[in-house]
């Protein structure tokens, strides 16, 4: 059956539509997430919807399962292949179209890398405001099909508050062009919606219109050093009530700042070691004594102790220096030892109770395992990572975590929390998706994968 389904694609698309090269089919069939082996059938290279519509067609006619593939930086398993299926990747799919600076949006294919669409709308003054580390290699439907978050949510929200329209390709290779360039259309269910953080198990994105905003003005980035965590929380309140535009407010314990200056070979900001580490951007007030107005707001804030020492950045440079301790703990960890890794998140007002309350629970009844937590206070979003001790077996630290995690998402479930803020269900997590959703929720989710994908091949496994 494989071989005789080569022969379709080799009779209905050009020559180099598909590879099966050994390193391809490692490559494309995987994401980041390390705990699968890719085994794909092939990987196709569409160049417009068209061709996808094409091949979704061929699929569905000899039952062949399909997985979609951006930029494959998820950390869930959303874009792995295990199982014979063909990859559809987008990468020759990276249009982007001419600006409209009168609405603030912009065209372009599902395949455009993160960082190129920032420069093009940049060049005109606008800027699509989905930002995060790996921007540099994830694409916009990636973006889209996790409802992708990042650094700046709190200022900005999640990716589906920047999509306008979108072109979908159903498994069926119906194409669906979802609301266009329209703000307003309050013409019943918006299906647009339905597509964006479904990690593609109802369909393929593969072009968008997406919404823009004025770039912000220049910004100053604070780094705090805080006395104990309620003090991340009491600092965000006050920042949050200061006059000053947010645009990130980003947390680190002293240990991710240990992690990532040893790795990186940086020096830490401070003399002294602090427990919480803060990292703060507002963006500079428009005013002659801007520079002022925030030295005087550093001022207030170690006359009233909530601050034991502060950094100011005087260049951008510096600014880019304080941000890389932030950005770059994901991959100092990584480097530093065997990880087992978790992206949640909770109520704003619940992540101190949260915080104090598991980590409180796992000293008490996991001696020896030290938790590693950053994240994006603004939003609610924590990267909660342990890290094997150096005398324990790796069997028995995985199997250790396990009963961690199951009290762990206890206390997610009873925080009202969820079991994966970034980067989706995928297959690594489909067995923690009732800590966050009711069953009544799951039905409803397995009937609309039956209405868009009644076969069940479109990206099949993943969340469900």
């Amino acid at each position: 059956m494989s071989h005789d389904f080569l022969k379709t694609l080799d009779s209905s698309f050009a020559r180099g539509f598909y590879s099966v090269d050994p390193s391809d089919l490692k490559e494309y069939g995987k994401d980041w997430t390390k705990v699968y082996e890719p085994k794909p059938l092939a990987i196709c290279f569409p160049q417009s919807t068209d061709e996808v519509s094409k091949l979704m067609k061929l699929c569905t006619a000899a039952r062949v399962a399909v997985v979609p593939s951006g930029g494959r930086t998820g950390l869930a398993g959303g874009a792995v292949a295990a199982n014979n299926e063909i990859v559809v990747s987008l990468i020759k799919m990276r249009k982007m179209g001419e600006i409209n600076t009168l609405s603030h949006s912009m065209w372009c294919e599902a395949g455009a890398v993160t960082e190129a669409v920032h420069e093009h709308a940049q060049s005109v003054g606008l800027t699509w405001p989905i930002d995060f580390a790996s921007k540099g290699s994830s694409t916009v439907g990636g973006n889209i099909a996790t409802n992708a978050g990042g650094v700046k949510v709190i200022r900005y929200g999640l990716t589906r508050n920047w999509v306008l329209g979108l072109t979908v390709v159903l498994m069926s290779g119906e194409v669906l062009r979802l609301n266009g360039s329209l703000e307003k259309n309050n013409t019943g269910i918006d299906l647009r919606q339905m597509f964006i953080g479904t990690e593609g198990i109802l369909g393929i994105v593969t072009e968008c219109i997406l919404k823009l905003a004025p770039l912000p003005r220049e910004s100053d980035v604070f780094f705090f050093a805080l006395g104990d965590l309620p003090a991340v929380f009491k600092l965000f309140e006050v920042a949050r009530r200061s006059g000053f535009t947010l645009n990130a407010y980003e947390c680190l314990s002293d240990e991710c700042l240990g992690v990532v200056t040893a790795h990186r070979g940086l020096a830490s900001p401070f003399p002294v070691h602090r427990p919480q580490y803060v990292l703060c951007e507002v963006e500079r007030p428009e005013s002659e004594d801007a520079r002022a107005k925030l030295e005087a707001w550093l001022g207030s804030l170690f006359e009233s102790g909530l601050v034991q020492d502060a950094v100011l950045a005087q260049s951008p440079k510096e600014a880019a220096n304080l941000w890389a301790m932030r950005e770059g703990i994901s991959e100092s960890l990584a480097h530093a030892g065997l990880l087992h890794k978790h992206d949640i998140s909770l109520p704003i007002a619940r992540l101190q109770e949260f915080i104090e309350t598991w980590t409180h629970d796992l000293t008490q009844n996991y001696s020896g395992l030290n938790p590693y937590i950053f994240g994006h206070i603004g939003d609610g979003n924590l990267h909660v990572n342990l890290m094997k001790p150096a005398d324990m077996d790796a069997a028995e630290f995985r199997k250790l975590c396990t009963k961690v995690d199951q009290n762990m998402f206890g206390w997610i479930q009873k925080f009202e929390g969820s079991v994966s803020a970034e980067h989706g269900i995928g297959l690594l997590k489909k067995h923690l998706l009732g800590y966050t959703r009711t069953p009544a929720e799951i039905v409803l989710m397995k009937q609309m994968k039956q209405v868009f994908d009644p076969q069940g091949l479109l990206n099949p496994g993943k969340i469900l």
